[in-house]
């Protein structure tokens, strides 16, 4: 059932490489010692090979590539980033070459500037009243007023490593500007090949554009399955997607070029083209495709792996995907190395590489003779050829074929075909379960490390979704290469099927997420893998089978205790960017979290495709290993305080809502905040109003209601003065934590003789010259500051008036833009505190699937 690996002689040698470029970021190499040490060990395997002593050969082989992967990754260390002289969020005129086409969504449009050759900038334009997007293409020079700021992530441990992502695209800066600031200049840029490509990549994206004028819906998923534009896809179309295991089948990966492949070949052999012809071809084309839908890694990794396997037909090898696959990984990882760190390749790898170790053995012992054994099935002389079962099989559903005939006066031929079709129907869903199967256990840890789930109705959605989408993308083919309407409609149509048929996975699908396993557990479940694949004798195979069902349950279960201290109070203030969510853990291991960070979207435009609670928050919890919350606070309704929250409460199920003031009835203006009252609503959380004067122990602290007064009345839109104003008293220590409030909620604070020094000050309306007036801070006169604020945010929080207020008290400050993550601890007498400023970035995976 196993295949032998001594087919497979490269898989030794891509490992060594994995794991070169792997020390490489842990041990320091010189380039010219990797490379004298690499160059030594080749000429020794030649030499033992010349000897005939092939052990030798192998062993000094893999460990020269070994070095090989670090010599390569010692090469390949980024150099200095490029710099420009301005301020972050600074108005300059950028000038240069557009070299990837615009990708238009609503009023806004995105596309990369050439400064100069390897330096880039991301842009963004927008519209104001009576401006038009400009019309820009591939190979324009142009130039435009723009504030440009360079890329910053988040800093949470684990957090999305989106400078390094863009940075891999030679891209240093993200920028923004108006519409009306763009001056094309004359004269053209770039290559004339690439230009050819771009315009056909704007051709096509036009054309699907005109296929479906009025679905904005089906027009982004067709551009996104056929051309990797995903620039218009909406969250809300993908979440169901996400939910089942499906999304892979919405952007362009493996599978997608394979479907294409398939088709392109079965066109050029009914034309009669030969077969070697045929299939050099259709990876010409592959690359070609590439080129068009964006260069994407795992398109180009596809079209590699069909040459390879061209190439080895051409010259009658045996098939060994292993190996083929094997191969790959090596080419990709001496031209980048950093791709060994990229979820896309881990799961594009990982993924192939468990259906050759797993699938293909399992199927070729179950089903895949009984699919052989319905070829020509009138052909008798075939039978003896099968193995038994096959053969027996064979029988069976000629004599079923021949009865119909009898009974029903059927044609021969007519007979066989309703007897076979849907034998091979079920064969093939059958088949395509068990490689679901398959994909679903063997990616069950970097499933968990990356997106914190998996999904279970994926082994049926798969099965579904895999075929029907294999059909909608050949048949949008067509439609965009023809410009046939009708066919574009086919295609419409079947996307809408997958939709449903996803849709109603989801709906079973129980809302669950996995914090990532122990080190301990998620290296048994990879040698249980690996000693199950590659082993073949029967007791190990038992055993790490056994090893492989405990550790995966383990990992659903993760019945290991969250990251805690007892006895301790802790605020951890997490980089939300310009937002606020902060996590508290009480003495007795209580856990709440105030507010869940969000992006606004202003005059009335999109909303940010980035969920701030899904994204950024989560991450974070599931990362310390927490999987449910107490109680959620929002401090007032402002899209960058509950823009979050839904997805925290979908995900940690809270039992309680505290609430500052809100409105009584649906806020017409508020559509976040009427979202967050239904999910409490269906969940069964219980939504709790806090006011001022209101006092209780909560988790083995005291926590003390300072605003909004019981009087306060808020209005359909929300306010800064809405805000929640809670102390936390541990001992002697205290917490004061402000929300947004401002200057009129600060003077009636202190009128009504509430505010007492405290120990560390949430800072009021992060930093802004709206709050934390002298007079408070005379009162509060905190040792510690913490400003939850964005990166070069466009506010300029925090106001340097408040800082220097704040120094003048001497306050220790700590900023979210500036230290990441900022965690403060007590014990009821001592203070202590950390920061995430240099926390390693977790992974580098673009919202796109492998």
């Amino acid at each position: 059932m196993r295949p032998s690996t001594a087919g497979d002689p490269l898989l030794g040698p891509c490992a060594a490489v994995a794991l070169g470029v792997l020390l490489a970021r842990f041990v320091p190499f010189r380039q010219a010692e990797a490379a004298t040490l690499t160059g030594g060990l080749f000429a020794m395997a030649a030499l033992a090979a010349w000897r005939r002593s092939p052990k030798l050969a192998a062993i000094c082989c893999c460990i020269a590539m070994l070095f090989a992967g670090i010599w390569t990754a010692v090469a390949h260390a980024p150099g200095p980033t490029p710099e420009i002289d301005a301020e972050a969020r600074e108005v300059v005129i950028l000038g240069g070459c557009v070299v990837e086409p615009p990708a238009i969504s609503g009023a806004r449009e995105r596309f990369v500037l050439e400064l100069e050759p390897k330096t880039r900038a991301q842009v963004t334009l927008y519209t104001r009243t009576g401006e038009t997007l400009p019309d820009l293409r591939y190979g324009q020079n142009i130039e435009l007023d723009a504030k440009i700021r360079k890329p910053h992530n988040y800093g949470n441990p684990g957090a999305f490593d989106y400078a390094h992502y863009l940075s891999e695209r030679d891209i240093y800066w993200t920028a923004s500007g108006a519409a009306g600031s763009v001056h094309i200049l004359p004269g053209s840029c770039g290559s004339a090949f690439q230009k050819f490509v771009m315009d056909l990549r704007a051709t096509a994206l036009a054309r699907i554009a005109r296929l479906y004028p009025d679905d904005t819906y089906q027009s982004a998923m067709v551009q996104a399955i056929l051309i990797g534009q995903n620039y218009q896809l909406q969250r809300v179309w993908t979440e169901d997607y996400r939910n089942t295991g499906t999304f892979h089948t919405l952007v362009i990966s493996g599978t997608h070029v394979a479907i294409l492949a398939a088709f392109f070949l079965f066109l050029l052999r009914l034309c009669f083209v030969p077969e070697s012809m045929a299939l050099f071809t259709t990876a010409g084309v592959m690359w070609l495709y590439a080129l068009v839908s964006g260069w994407g890694a795992p398109c180009v990794r596809a079209a590699a792996g069909l040459t390879l396997f061209s190439i080895g037909r051409y010259f009658y090898r045996e098939r060994r995907p292993l190996n083929l696959l094997a191969a790959i990984a090596i080419g990709f990882l001496m031209l980048n190395p950093d791709q060994l760190f990229d979820a896309s390749f881990q799961l594009t790898f990982l993924a192939v590489a468990f259906l050759g170790a797993f699938a293909n053995p399992l199927i070729n012992a179950t089903t895949g003779p009984l699919t052989r054994g319905l070829t020509d099935l009138a052909d008798v002389r075939r039978d003896m050829y099968l193995e038994p079962r096959a053969a027996a099989f064979r029988v069976e559903v000629r004599l079923l074929a021949q009865t119909l005939h009898m009974a029903l006066r059927l044609p021969q031929k007519a007979a066989r075909l309703i007897v076979t079709v849907p034998s091979r129907v079920v064969l093939l869903f059958l088949e395509t379960a068990a490689v679901s199967a398959v994909a679903q256990v063997g990616l069950a840890l970097p499933m968990i490390v990356y997106f914190h789930r998996i999904g279970i109705s994926g082994l049926s959605a798969n099965a579904f979704i895999v075929p029907i989408l294999g059909v909608a993308v050949p048949i949008a083919f067509v439609a965009l290469f023809t410009g046939w309407v009708w066919v574009a409609k086919i295609a419409g149509w079947i996307l809408g099927i997958s939709r449903l048929i996803v849709a109603w996975h989801a709906a079973l699908e129980p809302h669950w997420r996995i914090p990532p396993p122990p080190f301990w557990l998620a290296i048994a479940f990879v040698l249980s893998l690996i000693v199950a694949g590659f082993v073949h004798r029967r007791a190990w195979r038992v055993t790490a089978g056994a090893t492989l069902g405990i550790s995966l349950i383990l990992m659903l279960w993760h019945p290991f205790a969250p990251q805690k201290r007892p006895g301790e109070l802790e605020m951890t203030a997490i980089d939300v960017g310009q937002g606020d969510s902060i996590l508290f853990v009480f003495p007795n291991g209580k856990t709440m979290l105030l507010d869940g960070g969000g992006i606004p979207a202003f005059g009335g435009g999109e909303r940010a495709k980035i969920d701030t609670g899904e994204d950024v928050v989560a991450p974070y919890l599931w990362q310390r290993s927490i999987r449910s919350l107490d109680v959620v606070v929002l401090s007032h309704a402002h899209e960058d305080h509950i823009g979050g929250l839904a997805a925290i409460v979908d995900d940690f199920h809270p039992r309680e809502l505290w609430t500052g003031a809100t409105p009584d009835s649906d806020a017409r203006g508020n559509a976040s905040w009427n979202n967050l009252r239904e999910k409490a609503g269906k969940t069964g959380m219980k939504i709790v109003p806090l006011a001022e004067g209101q006092q209780f122990k909560f988790g083995g602290a005291e926590i003390d209601i300072l605003a909004p007064s019981t009087d306060y009345v808020a209005s359909d839109t929300p306010k800064n003065n809405d805000s929640l104003v809670m102390r936390i008293r541990y001992g002697s220590r205290t917490f004061l934590l402000c929300g947004d409030a401002e200057k009129p909620i600060e003077r009636q604070m202190l009128s009504d003789a509430e505010i007492a020094h405290t120990d560390v000050l949430k800072v009021g309306h992060h930093g802004s010259h709206t709050s934390s007036t002298e007079e408070f801070l005379d009162a509060v006169n905190p040792e510690f500051a913490v400003i939850s604020v964005g990166y070069a945010n466009s506010y300029g929080h925090p106001n340097r008036d408040v800082l220097e207020r704040l120094e003048e008290h001497h306050t220790e400050i700590f900023r979210t833009d500036q230290d990441g993550l900022i965690t403060i601890r007590t014990d009821g007498k001592h203070l202590s505190a950390e920061t995430g400023a240099g926390v390693p970035w977790g992974f580098t995976f673009p919202l796109a699937a492998f």
